[in-house]
C-alpha cells in the first residue's frame, strides 16, 4: 500500500493482519500531490525486486477550496490525476516485466467516479488548469475524474499498440462512506448523518475494484469504464479519444 499518511496506512496494515493471519503486506510513503514524492516511491518499489502485476490508483481528494500542490498544479488535479499519471509510467516497465516472467495479465484500474459527467463545459482545462478566477470546487474534480477515465482509455491503447499483457480501465466505485467529502462543510454532516442508509459502505464500494482487478470475466478487456461491477459507459468526453490524447501529452509535458 501507497500511503501518504505512514501511521495510519500502519494501523490499516495492523488491522488486516488482525483479520487475516496470512497476509502479507507492506506500506511505503507515497503523496500523489508531489512528483518528487511520486519518483521516490517509484524507484524505491522497482529497486525492491517485487513483481507487480496490479495497480489500482485509487488515491484522492474531493471538491477542495482553491489551492496549488508543491509543483504548482491546481491540486485536485495534481493529486487524483497527475500524480496516478506519473506513477503509472514510472511503474510500467516492473509491470511489462512481471506479465512477461508470471505470464499472467497485468492490470492496471483507475478509479474514477460518476463526477467525470460533471467537469468544465470544455471537459479538461487545458489552458486554465491553474486559473484561481474560473475555479469551480466540484467541477475541478469532476475534471480529475475526467482525466481518470481518459488516462485509462489512452494507456488502454498504448499498451495494445505495444503487444503488452497489461490491460488498463477505469470505474466507478459507488458513492462510499469515506472522508472523501470532508471539504464539503454542511455536505460532510449530511453524509455522516444519512449515508450508512443511503450510501454504499467501504466493503460495498470496493466491490467493483476488486471485481475489475481480479475477476475472469474481465480478462483482456481494456480501455472499458466499470459500475457496480458491469461494464458501463462514461461520458461523451470520457469516450473522446482525441481529449484522451491531448490530455496524455499535455500530462508528459507536466511531469517533465
Amino acid at each position: 500500500m501507497g500511503v501518504r499518511n505512514v501511521a495510519a496506512g500502519r494501523d490499516v496494515k495492523e488491522a488486516i493482519v488482525k483479520e487475516i493471519p496470512t497476509a502479507k503486506v507492506d506500506t511505503m510513503e507515497l503523496d500523489l500531490s508531489s512528483m518528487a514524492s511520486v519518483r521516490k516511491f517509484a524507484a524505491d518499489f522497482s529497486s525492491s525486486g517485487h513483481p507487480l502485476n496490479l495497480l489500482i490508483n485509487n488515491a484522492g481528494i474531493m471538491a477542495t477550496p482553491f489551492m496549488l500542490s508543491k509543483d504548482n498544479i491546481e491540486l485536485q488535479f495534481a493529486t487524483n490525476h497527475i500524480g496516478h499519471f506519473l506513477l503509472t509510467n514510472l511503474l510500467l516497465d516492473t509491470m511489462k516485466k512481471a506479465a512477461r516472467t508470471s505470464k499472467r495479465e497485468g492490470r492496471i484500474i483507475n478509479v474514477s467516479s460518476e463526477a467525470h459527467r460533471y467537469t468544465y463545459k470544455e471537459g479538461i482545462h487545458f489552458d486554465k488548469i491553474n486559473d484561481q478566477s474560473g475555479y469551480s470546487n466540484f467541477a475541478a474534480y469532476g475534471q480529475s475524474k475526467l482525466a481518470n477515465v481518459l488516462h485509462a482509455n489512452e494507456l488502454a491503447k498504448r499498451l495494445k499498440v505495444d503487444g503488452v499483457d497489461i490491460t488498463a480501465n477505469s470505474l466507478h466505485p459507488g458513492a462510499i462512506v469515506t472522508n472523501l467529502f470532508r471539504h464539503m462543510g454542511p455536505i460532510s454532516g449530511l453524509v455522516n448523518i444519512f449515508g450508512k442508509i443511503a450510501l454504499k459502505n467501504v466493503q460495498q464500494g470496493a466491490a467493483t475494484t476488486c471485481y475489475v482487478a481480479l475477476h475472469p470475466q474481465v480478462k483482456g478487456r481494456s480501455g472499458e469504464y466499470f459500475k457496480d461491477s458491469n461494464i458501463g459507459q462514461a461520458s461523451a468526453h470520457g469516450r473522446n479519444a482525441e481529449l484522451a490524447k491531448k490530455l496524455w501529452d499535455f500530462s508528459m509535458k507536466m511531469v517533465k
